[in-house]
């Protein structure tokens, strides 16, 4: 997964108007379509991916390399080996805002991660985690994942190599923390390792998990080629291409760089209607499965997200007008960063521009301190906006000019760029939009932007779509009047988006209109039966219309899935509250607290439980800490005034 910096969009955002005057230069319609590939891997249905095994007997000299790459060893167990950890003293990580501790530590050969508050030298809540995977080659970071009934989940804390420091993970500073809650879907999956099998209807259910980015997320599936191996059916490379699987260098330039761009291109991926983050193979356009935009900004050239290679390299008049450079100019995949010379990397400039210092117009004094090294001043490293205590090589290659102080602040956002199509249609820019403004939050001028790129495609929006972009714009306004307006004429049963049969169920929900809501949320659920929050929806609205018995079946589902579901816990726990079973209710609200001391509702239900068993002492207690963590909350407050 890898985020663009929350804070990053608290600068001053232009006017809807200028967005669109600034952007609608890209502004057109483009159907994306498959073409025929010689390639036999790269449109063939039937092709399968294999692993990364079978390549080992007859290419095992590159197989051995290529396994100690960054690609290699993105991906794999939470073992002593993989770690490139420091566990001493120094490494417990303070979240200040949430007031969490957070110690990693080895139990045997198990790697956790415990959580913990303090209150004076009292510990007030601990909760360990088992971690299952590490998720980084350590080249600059390990994250850390873990498994609860095959649902995959981040937990809060990284370690930074390059500092060699722990800290809140990326995305998790400034009071972000989901703590152990954020899922991991397929986006951030495929890209950092080799394709899992996915539980269908889910969010983040996995059957299986690969280890590490493999031969086929470059070469595409390889039964096709194993198969005519194993038939004796040997080409002669040397001669003629062997279709049967792809070769990355054969390809056309453009497509070389969209295998690279399918994960070094990090920003807002907006997937064709009908494609997968499964679907994109080496050998086809990038575009015909996922078109990725990035946020321009005015000012801040030196402003980079750490996996945006590709963006950084099409802003340089290297690759625009060479008209053939691509990743494969400088780097050999098969070969680690860190065992490749110098010297290739100088050699792909001298190819170009001559030998080193020759065309330099830097002065030959300032070039003899750098030894004539080109990208130590065209391609420094410099920090990511993104990922903290982390240094890249910037592959925007160009001459700084380092008197110029403003160089590095960014004045202004102004819109969204897709760099893998020139020509997105509008719905899909909207899309990106809408995006934007869930990933990374920001202000409503961004679905203002959105709404005006729907409404050039309005009538094939209404036709094709089932209006489902206009119903999560509104959703992200919360003007859930209007997202009934543009659901009044569907039927839940047509629906074919759970996203969006979840998002009218909520419309809504929020205005009590809960018979109506309750189908669309059956809707939802029906179309994805693991995504669990969808579940959980479902059965809080069975429960305010009272039918608390298919309510209960429904919360013991999804605990039944993740046992450390807060929301159903906290529901479960209210549910037998009010049938009158004090003892399940406080078993599940007990739970609930163990998940998260500071969650609001669940501390309103226990100050309610602890109230109606006359335990009047724990009741402000609880009430007391709930303000302490959210001061502004007037139902507490009233509560409290009561039992005083």
């Amino acid at each position: 997964m890898n985020l663009i910096l929350k804070h990053i969009l608290n600068i001053l955002f232009l006017p809807v108007a200028l967005f669109i005057v600034v952007l609608s230069n890209y502004s057109c319609n483009q159907s994306s379509h498959e073409e025929a590939s010689e390639w036999k891997n790269v449109f063939d249905t039937t092709a399968r991916y294999v692993g990364k095994e079978p390549c080992k007997g007859c290419h095992s000299d590159i197989y051995e390399s290529f396994m100690k790459t960054g690609m290699g060893q993105s991906f794999g167990y939470a073992t002593h080996q993989k770690s490139a950890a420091d566990f001493d003293e120094h490494s417990v990580v303070y979240d200040s805002l949430l007031d969490y501790y957070y110690h990693p530590f080895w139990n045997g050969d198990s790697l956790c991660i415990k959580e913990y508050r303090l209150e004076g030298k009292d510990t007030v809540h601990q909760r360990t985690q088992t971690i299952n995977y590490i998720i980084g080659s350590g080249q600059h970071t390990n994250s850390h994942l873990f498994l609860v009934n095959h649902y995959l989940f981040q937990a809060p804390i990284t370690f930074y190599t390059q500092k060699r420091k722990w800290d809140l993970a990326p995305g998790f500073e400034k009071g972000a923390s989901s703590r152990f809650s954020r899922i991991i879907e397929t986006e951030c999956v495929t890209c950092h390792d080799g394709f899992p099998v996915f539980e269908d209807g889910s969010l983040n259910k996995y059957q299986t998990i690969q280890t590490g980015i493999d031969c086929e997320r470059c070469h595409g599936p390889g039964s096709l080629h194993v198969a005519a191996i194993q038939s004796g059916k040997i080409t002669d490379t040397s001669k003629t291409p062997d279709y049967t699987i792809v070769n990355p260098r054969r390809l056309s330039t453009e497509l070389q760089n969209n295998i690279c761009q399918r994960c070094h291109l990090q920003g807002v991926a907006v997937l064709n209607d009908g494609k997968t983050f499964f679907d994109f193979r080496p050998g086809m356009k990038l575009s015909d499965v996922v078109n990725v935009f990035m946020p321009v900004y005015e000012g801040g050239e030196d402003k980079m997200i750490m996996a945006s290679h590709v963006e950084r390299m099409k802003k340089s008049r290297c690759y625009n007008e060479s008209g053939n450079m691509s990743c494969i100019t400088c780097h050999n995949p098969h070969v680690s960063v860190k065992f490749t010379p110098r010297s290739q990397y100088l050699n792909a400039c001298k190819n170009c521009h001559g030998e080193s210092g020759k065309n330099c117009s830097e002065q030959e004094a300032l070039r003899k301190i750098q030894n004539n090294d080109c990208i130590t001043c065209h391609m420094p490293h410099n920090g990511s906006i993104d990922i903290p205590h982390v240094a890249v090589t910037d592959h925007f290659i160009r001459k700084r000019i380092l008197s110029n102080k403003d160089a590095g602040k960014i004045a202004a956002f102004l819109g969204l760029k897709s760099y893998n199509n020139d020509k997105p249609d509008a719905i899909t820019k909207a899309r990106a939009y809408m995006e934007f403004f869930e990933r990374y939050g920001g202000k409503t001028p961004l679905v203002d932007s959105a709404i005006f790129y729907l409404n050039q495609e309005k009538d094939r929006e209404e036709k094709e779509k089932q209006n489902r972009d206009y119903i999560r714009a509104y959703f992200l306004l919360n003007e859930y009047g209007k997202v009934i307006e543009y659901a009044s004429s569907l039927a839940p049963k047509k629906l074919n988006d759970a996203w969006t049969a979840y998002r009218i169920g909520e419309a809504y929900f929020q205005q009590e209109q809960n018979e109506k809501a309750l189908a669309f949320y059956e809707k939802a659920i029906s179309l994805k039966k693991y995504a669990l929050d969808f579940q959980n929806k479902y059965a809080s609205c069975l429960l305010a219309l009272g039918r608390k018995e298919e309510a209960r079946k429904s919360f013991e589902f999804i605990l039944q899935e993740n046992p450390n579901h807060l929301a159903a816990n906290t529901n479960l726990g209210f549910l037998w509250m009010q049938t009158g079973n004090n003892g399940l209710a406080f078993q599940y609200m007990n739970t609930a607290n163990k998940l998260d001391p500071d969650y609001v509702q669940n501390l309103i239900n226990l100050a309610v439980w602890y109230h109606n068993n006359q335990r009047m002492d724990l009741a402000k207690k609880t009430l007391q800490h709930l303000l302490k963590k959210h001061p502004e909350n007037e139902q507490a407050k009233a509560m409290l005034m009561d039992l005083r």
